[in-house]
Parts: C-alpha cells; sequence; structure tokens
C-alpha cells in the first residue's frame, strides 16, 4: 500500500517509519494508552486525552498518527477487555494455521528470520562456565533496553523500567559467565531488532536459550503466535504439548528474558484481561495495540471503525 492510497483510505500514515520515536514519544503514547484505558467506559476525546499529556490536539493527533499509524480513537477500540476476548477467540484459525507446521516447523521459523540453539546439558548445568557475554543498554521504540549476546547470537533482551534489575537478572540466568559491557558489538544489534519493533524489514537473527527443556519447549511455542494474535495460558498449554499444565506453562512464560522476539506478550487471561507482564502490564497493552494497529493496516476489514476522531 503506497503512502497515497493509505491517505485517502482512512487518512493514516504508513506504520513502517524510517523516523524512530524517541524515548519520551514512547513514554507519551503509553500514558496516552494508559489514560485511555483507564476510561474505556467514557471514551474519552481527542481533547481531553491530550489535554492530560500537556499537548495540543493536533500535536498529539499527529504524534499518535505517526507511532500507531491510526487515530485515537481507532486505537481505543484495540484496548477494551471485551475486544481482547473478541480477539482471543478470533485468533484460534491463525494459531492453528501457524501451529500446521509443527512448533519447531522451519517454515514459521524462517517467515520470522529467527533461529533458535538451545545450551547444551553441559552447559546449562554450568551456568555458562567460561561463557562471555557481551551487554549494553541500547534505546528501542519502547523504552531502553538491556541486550546480551554471546558469540552465538543474542541471549538477553530486557526493558529497563520494570521493578527488576535487568543485568541482575542475566547474572542469575548465566551465574558461570563472564559478563563485559561492550556497546561497540551490541549497537548494530539493537539497531536491527528496533527496526523489526517498527515493522521495518527482517535480517536473519540467531536466539540462544538457556532454560529447561520445558521452558524451551514453551518459548518455541510463543514463536508460533503470529503479530495481532493472542492466545490464553491454557490454550498455550495445549499448543505445548502439556493441555493440564496451563499453571507451568505460565511459570515458564514468565521466566522469558528475550522481551518481544519469544513473544510471551501474546498470552492474556482466559477472561481477555490483558493480565501481568515482566516489564510492566501498560508496555504489554502498547505492545498488543500497535500489533493489532498493524495487522488492520493490513487487512482493514479486519476491525470496523465506529468513531473517528
Amino acid at each position: 500500500m503506497t503512502l497515497t492510497e493509505a491517505s485517502v483510505r482512512r487518512d493514516v500514515f504508513p506504520i513502517s517509519t524510517n523516523h524512530p520515536m524517541t524515548g519520551s514519544d514512547y513514554h507519551r503514547i503509553a500514558e496516552a494508552i494508559r489514560f485511555i484505558e483507564s476510561r474505556v467506559e467514557e471514551q474519552p476525546d481527542l481533547e481531553e486525552i491530550a489535554r492530560h499529556l500537556g499537548l495540543s490536539p493536533f500535536h498529539f493527533q499527529r504524534l499518535f498518527r505517526q507511532w500507531a499509524g491510526i487515530t485515537p480513537k481507532d486505537f481505543l477500540q484495540f484496548l477494551t477487555l471485551v475486544r481482547a476476548k473478541r480477539k482471543l477467540s478470533g485468533s484460534m484459525s491463525l494459531l492453528e494455521a501457524s501451529l500446521s507446521v509443527g512448533l519447531s516447523g522451519p517454515g514459521r521459523l524462517h517467515d520470522l528470520f529467527i533461529s533458535l540453539e538451545a545450551v547444551s546439558p553441559g552447559d546449562y548445568k554450568r551456568g555458562g562456565a567460561g561463557l562471555e557475554i557481551a551487554w549494553a543498554v541500547q534505546t528501542t521504540p519502547f523504552g531502553e533496553a538491556l541486550f546480551a549476546m554471546t558469540e552465538r547470537g543474542l541471549c538477553g533482551l530486557s526493558f529497563l523500567d520494570g521493578s527488576r534489575s535487568a543485568l541482575d537478572e542475566l547474572r542469575g540466568r548465566w551465574p558461570g559467565a563472564q559478563l563485559r559491557e561492550r556497546p561497540e558489538l551490541i549497537s548494530p544489534v539493537a539497531a536491527e531488532i528496533a527496526e523489526r519493533m517498527r515493522g521495518l524489514a527482517k535480517k536473519p537473527l540467531r536466539l540462544v536459550l538457556k532454560g529447561t527443556p520445558f521452558q524451551i519447549q514453551v518459548w518455541t511455542a510463543l514463536l508460533a503466535i503470529p503479530e495481532g494474535a493472542v492466545t490464553s495460558y491454557r490454550r498455550l498449554a495445549a499448543f505445548a504439548g502439556a493441555p493440564t499444565a496451563a499453571r507451568a506453562v505460565g511459570a515458564a512464560v514468565g521466566s522469558n528474558l528475550i522481551a518481544y522476539l519469544i513473544p510471551c506478550h501474546r498470552v492474556i487471561r482466559e477472561t481477555g484481561a490483558i493480565g501481568d507482564y515482566r516489564w510492566g502490564a501498560e508496555r504489554k497493552t502498547t505492545l498488543l495495540a500497535l500489533e493489532t494497529a498493524r495487522r488492520h493496516l493490513q487487512h482493514p476489514s479486519s476491525v470496523v471503525s465506529e468513531n473517528r476522531a
């Protein structure tokens, strides 16, 4: 779809933009989403949301469209629990299609330009002893994050403004490894991942997973959930081959330390509630809403706009 076509059909900007949002822009958008979500029943208008952020309606509308590709009113539709619950039911066909090649099928990973490598049982037991891990803090469209890499690939991606220390978590996951701050090594990879977050072109990326066989099974299952879809813990447990282990699956989801790329944010509660997220429910809501917006831009008939700002 060209810019002209997008402007004619619903007057939107393409969501794939080469102009990254700054950290302050992300926090403004996240705060706008939090404000809208807390007042879903009241259906706040453009002026009220902009006033809450200390922006003019024009500036806020432009900022929001640049970031999300649709209007704030359209975005509101993706944030209600009713919408989330409907989307949960509607996601089944997408999930089943993705899983038809198998949870570890080469087709899905090829589409994602991601390859996975689990550490050996011996390396797992030794906690990464003798391994060097490079790390650095970099800016992403969703705030600052700590990136970590071994020579074999990315082994950690944690947003920083959660309740836990990302560096302490990395040390806890790899207690025997030597951690060295190496921004010159991390920066190119972080830039590529930031491009993915903006919906731009993907380059091949290798992830190094350290976990129990069950955890890796669950994390691999998460990769089968397409962007713009969600599932519940119970359904994920069934997809991962452990239909009676929803609680254990939830624990495995919560122990994921590679944010966004292993999309644990796409798992919500059976009721349709967004639920908890290691890096904040606000960020989870933002991620899900953005992904739904992308899907809507690709498939406009999937969402009917009832109100526009």
